[in-house]
């Protein structure tokens, strides 16, 4: 595992800090406002807010249906402060705390009840999607390697679409673009390669990121790079909009008005493209601590695609590793060849040179968190 210091958010001014004392309240006055959550769900959810930014980590009920699991992932934390936590297990639990204070699990009206449906359904239908989809049909007239590096390219910047991102991003935050780290020639490579083979894809966001993810899917499928391709996503909400299958499935119903969606209805219906979850894409760990049964669903894959920021910290370790560090180094746990489609909105960073970190330090000092940049990263085993 990698030595370099864990993020934290006790850290004045950092954009950790930020999060828990900045874009969570945003986050929880929005959900509140969604749905009309009655007096006692409501109470929960600000004691919950107040408790993560001044309070110390309480366990969840015994009555929950994964005490047992977050005891033991949280063993040397409670009782501690929030902030002395790691960012990644404190945002994470902060979220599973959250579907706890909306009845999310309890029985009830609110059972199964996404609070972030409103948001996730909301952006589905905007107008937006209209014009993003005439986008990526005006694509079918391309040269082949045009269009593929056109949809690759589409599904890299949708993830700008992500909506906890934007309770705080600055309005001109979604002009600017820069791809620090190219890797996609290599990815390509990879997969002719490889051809006919089964594909992994972790999804990152729903709603306008999902849609361009899918597009892609259907590209490695018609084009005969994967015989099959597995979406993994999660098992249920997490990080606002996290995909979840019932996001999936409305995706696919959405690009039903175009052939795309419906060539992406029967891969599901025929085995081609098949969804997967699993109780560990909501847990608070690095993918390094993944469970053995789901080390064995990825192996033998022909790549992994790992979609969005979270996945990305994840998968490098949430950790304030030096930025010039190999991104092969601290993804070599990785039980395939792996490939991070990742645009930034947190302080980790690997796999770039030393002069584009310096002139990024010096021209753009959020350069990290503000979503402007990306990168395509892969590593391959030798």
């Amino acid at each position: 595992m990698p030595t370099a210091p864990v993020i934290r958010s006790d850290t004045p001014g950092s954009f950790a800090r930020s999060v828990f004392h900045e874009r969570h309240p945003k986050l929880v006055q929005q959900v509140l406002d969604a749905l009309p959550y009655g007096p006692a769900q409501r109470a929960a959810v600000e004691r919950l807010l107040v408790e993560s930014t001044t309070g110390v980590l309480e366990p969840l009920g015994e009555d929950a249906p994964d005490s047992a699991q977050w005891l033991e992932w949280g063993e040397d934390l409670w009782g501690r402060p929030w902030g002395k936590a790691p960012f990644l297990w404190a945002e994470s639990y902060f979220y599973r705390r959250l579907l706890d204070a909306v009845g999310y699990f309890r029985p009830g009206a609110w059972q199964g009840v996404d609070p972030f449906a409103p948001f996730k359904n909301a952006e589905l239908a905007g107008p937006a999607v209209d014009d993003e989809l005439a986008a990526l049909n005006d694509l079918d007239g391309l040269p082949e390697a045009r269009r593929a590096q056109a949809l690759l390219l589409s599904a890299l910047w949708g993830n700008r679409a992500d909506l906890s991102f934007q309770l705080t991003a600055e309005a001109d935050g979604q002009t600017a673009s820069d791809l620090l780290a190219d890797d996609s020639t290599t990815l390509w490579t990879q997969l002719e390669r490889a051809r006919g083979g089964r594909i992994c894809v972790v999804a990152d966001n729903a709603g306008r990121e999902l849609l361009p993810d899918l597009v892609l899917i259907d590209h490695l499928l018609t084009r005969g790079l994967a015989a099959q391709v597995v979406l993994h996503v999660k098992p249920q909400p997490y990080y606002v909009s996290d995909a979840t299958t019932t996001d999936v499935l409305a995706s696919v119903e959405r690009l039903r008005t175009a052939e795309v969606g419906g060539r992406l209805w029967r891969a599901m219906t025929d085995g081609a493209l098949v969804v997967h979850t699993h109780p560990f894409f909501c847990a608070p760990l690095p993918f390094h601590d993944m469970p053995a049964d789901l080390r064995t669903e990825f192996t033998g894959a022909a790549m992994t695609i790992l979609k969005g920021d979270l996945n990305y910290r994840r998968l490098v370790g949430d950790r304030l590793h030096p930025p010039t560090t190999p991104f092969a180094d601290v993804t070599d746990h990785f039980p395939t060849p792996v490939a991070a489609l990742r645009t930034l909105k947190s302080d980790v960073i690997v796999g770039l040179d030393t002069k584009s970190v310096a002139r990024l330090d010096h021209s753009e000092p959020a350069w990290r968190t503000n979503g402007h940049h990306a990168v395509i990263q892969v590593a391959t085993p030798q």
